[in-house]
């Protein structure tokens, strides 16, 4: 009985991993959608609570954080973004002005859609509409994780749970554990407590080799158990 021939190996470099993130101009421009791309610096203030909402922004790059003040004049940071996330869609569920203050952490480039145009765009192009929808799902789930993260974790925890979130801990398109340049100040107020708690913890974290410095800091995928531990 003939032997089958042994299959040649293939002497072809692996297939590079597809990249997952969602690249919103591309997808604009291709739809012939109406867009302006702006870049904003560090600190910069992108739309100020109280302002007349009538676009849907999406970063491309950089990092944002949203933030609310109250009628006490108390300011919370309710959540940071990253490139690929939407923002200010609250102007397509009526929201006649902007209910926080979006304000650039690092320089970052925005996409700025009108709202007439992206409601065409959802009705017409499914692709983006699928994007949007499980973007709006993701968006939920992190609110209530970080409504029971603030109502029953201890400081330490929410700290390190931030940490994570802030270096994208999970997204397959990003590089893993690098932290954007953050306060101690903003970490603070974050996670609800003081600048110097904020300063014990990371210290703590540095010692049992869950945080590096190499140039900045870098977060190890072992500050999870700080999260999961009871």
């Amino acid at each position: 009985m003939r032997t089958p021939p042994t299959a040649k190996k293939s002497n072809s470099p692996p297939k590079p991993r597809q990249n997952l993130a969602f690249d919103a101009q591309a997808f604009f421009d291709s739809a012939g959608v109406a867009e302006k791309v702006r870049e904003f610096k560090r600190a910069e203030i992108i739309y100020a609570q109280d302002d007349v909402a009538l676009s849907v922004l999406c970063l491309q790059s950089g990092g944002v954080k949203l933030t609310v003040v109250n009628g006490a004049s108390r300011k919370a940071i309710v959540a940071i973004l990253g490139p690929g996330d939407f923002f200010g869609e609250g102007c397509l569920a009526s929201q006649s002005v902007r209910m926080g203050t979006a304000t650039a952490i690092t320089l970052c480039t925005v996409l700025v859609i009108e709202k007439s145009e992206i409601f065409k765009v959802l009705h017409e192009e499914h692709g983006l509409s699928d994007r949007f929808i499980k973007f709006m799902l993701a968006r939920n789930i992190r609110i209530e994780g970080d409504l029971v993260n603030q109502l029953f974790n201890s400081r330490e925890k929410r700290l390190a749970r931030s940490l994570l979130l802030l270096a994208r801990y999970g997204k397959e398109d990003k590089p893993h554990g690098v932290l954007p340049k953050m306060s101690q100040e903003m970490l603070a107020e974050m996670v609800g407590t003081t600048r110097s708690r904020v300063n014990f913890f990371m210290n703590k974290f540095r010692k049992l080799g869950f945080i590096e410095y190499n140039g900045g800091p870098q977060i190890n995928t072992s500050l999870l158990s700080v999260v999961l531990h009871e």
